[in-house]
C-alpha cells in the first residue's frame, strides 16, 4: 500500500483514532458529519497535527512514528495538500504560485517556472500565468491550487472540500475535470467532502468517520446498498433503523416497530428507500403493513421531487413528486399518514 496510516491524535475535544490504507491510483473520500475529524486526518498525514500514537507510512517511507521518535516536518513529506480555502499566495503570480513548491525543493528557478507552465497548461490555465490570485474565479483558483499540488509529484495528494470555493453552477463541469486530473495522478488521492454526489463521482472508496472513528468503508455502491449508521443512511438518502427481529416484526431500538416480508430473528438493520414511503392526508386504504400518523417536519424540493421529513412514531424521509406535494399541501406542520409496504422493507443482519 502506498499509504498506511494509523492516526491517533487529539485536537481540542476531538479524540481521533482512524486507520487508513490506500493503494497507488486509488481515490479515497473521507465523509462524515461536521466535527467528525475528517480534516484532522488530512492534517495528520501532512504533518500539521502531531500524532500521540500510531504511524504514517507513504510510498514505503516512514513519515511519523512517536514510539521511535520519527517525525518528518511537513515540507519534507512526499505529500501535497489542496486546502479548502486553496490558500494561494496573494503576493505571487499564478505561475510563481505553481512554481513555489518546486523552488522549495531546490529546483532552479528557470526549470521550476518551465514545469509550472506545463502544469498550468494541463489544467487549462496557460493564459493566466501573470495574473494575481485575487483576480481569479473560484474555479480558476481551484485549478491553480491543483496544479501547484501536482507539480511536485507527491506520493499522496490530499484535498479538503476541493470544490467548496466553486460556484454551484460550475461544479458539475469542474467535477468531471477534477476526476480526469485525479485519474492521471499515479499516487494516492485522499479527499474530504460533505457532498454525496461529489463523493460518488470522485471516489473509488468511501471511509465514513463519525466522532473520530471509522464506522464504515467500502465502494460508494456498497455503502449506499448497506449503510450501517444513520449518517451513512442519510448520505445514501435512505431510512435506516436498528432493532431486534422476531419473525416478520422488528422492534426498533428507538421505539416503534416495522413489519417486513421475511421471517428473521435477532439483531438487524432495517433499510427503507425514501421513494418507498407513501404519504396520505387520511388513513390509507389497501393493505400496507406499516402505517403511522405523523407531522411534516421539513419539505424541500430537489429537482422534480420533494424530500419530506415526517415526525412519526417511526420517523421517516419520503421522496414524492412535486405534483403530489402540491396536491397534498405538504409543508411544515401538515398532518399526514405515512405508509410502507412490507415488501419494501429490507432487513439485514447486524
Amino acid at each position: 500500500m502506498s499509504l498506511d496510516a494509523v492516526i491517533r491524535a487529539r485536537r481540542g475535544r476531538l479524540d481521533l483514532d482512524v486507520t487508513l490504507a490506500a493503494a497507488d491510483g486509488e481515490t479515497v473520500a473521507l465523509v462524515g458529519p461536521n466535527g467528525a475529524g475528517k480534516t484532522t486526518v488530512l492534517d495528520a498525514i501532512a504533518g500539521l497535527v502531531p500524532l500521540t500514537t500510531g504511524r504514517v507510512v507513504a510510498g514505503g517511507t516512514l513519515l511519523e512514528d512517536p514510539v521511535s521518535g520519527v517525525r518528518l516536518p511537513p515540507e519534507r513529506r512526499p505529500v501535497a495538500y489542496v486546502f479548502q480555502d486553496l490558500l494561494l499566495f496573494p503576493h505571487l503570480s499564478v505561475l510563481e504560485n505553481v512554481a513555489f513548491g518546486l523552488r522549495s525543493r531546490r529546483m532552479a528557478a528557470g526549470e521550476a517556472r518551465r514545469r509550472a507552465g506545463k502544469w498550468l497548461d494541463r489544467v487549462g490555465m496557460a493564459d493566466a500565468t501573470h495574473r494575481q490570485p485575487g483576480s481569479l474565479s473560484g474555479g480558476e483558483a481551484q485549478r491553480v491550487a491543483l496544479a501547484r499540488a501536482l507539480a511536485v509529484t507527491p506520493t499522496v495528494l490530499l484535498l479538503d472540500e476541493p470544490l467548496a470555493a466553486v460556484d454551484i453552477g460550475a461544479r458539475r463541469g469542474l467535477r468531471r475535470e477534477l476526476r480526469r486530473h485525479l485519474d492521471s495522478f499515479a499516487g494516492v488521492r485522499v479527499l474530504v467532502t460533505h457532498d454525496p454526489v461529489e463523493a460518488a463521482a470522485l471516489a473509488d472508496r468511501l471511509v465514513v468517520i463519525e466522532h473520530g472513528r471509522v464506522t464504515q468503508e467500502g465502494t460508494p455502491a456498497a455503502v449506499r446498498a448497506a449503510p450501517r449508521t444513520p449518517y451513512a443512511a442519510e448520505l445514501a438518502g435512505l431510512n435506516l433503523f436498528r432493532g431486534r427481529a422476531a419473525g416478520s416484526t422488528v422492534r426498533l431500538a428507538g421505539g416503534g416497530e416495522i413489519v417486513g416480508a421475511d421471517e428473521v430473528d435477532g439483531d438487524v438493520f432495517i433499510v427503507i428507500r425514501p421513494e418507498a414511503v407513501s404519504l396520505h392526508l387520511q388513513p390509507p386504504e389497501g393493505s400496507p403493513r406499516n402505517v403511522w400518523a405523523g407531522i411534516v417536519r421539513h419539505a424541500e424540493a430537489e429537482g422534480g421531487r420533494v424530500r419530506v421529513e415526517v415526525d412519526a412514531p417511526v420517523p421517516l424521509v419520503a421522496d414524492v413528486t412535486a405534483g403530489a406535494a402540491r396536491d397534498l399541501g405538504l409543508q411544515r406542520g401538515t398532518p399526514v399518514w405515512a405508509s410502507v409496504k412490507a415488501t419494501e422493507v429490507a432487513v439485514r443482519p447486524v
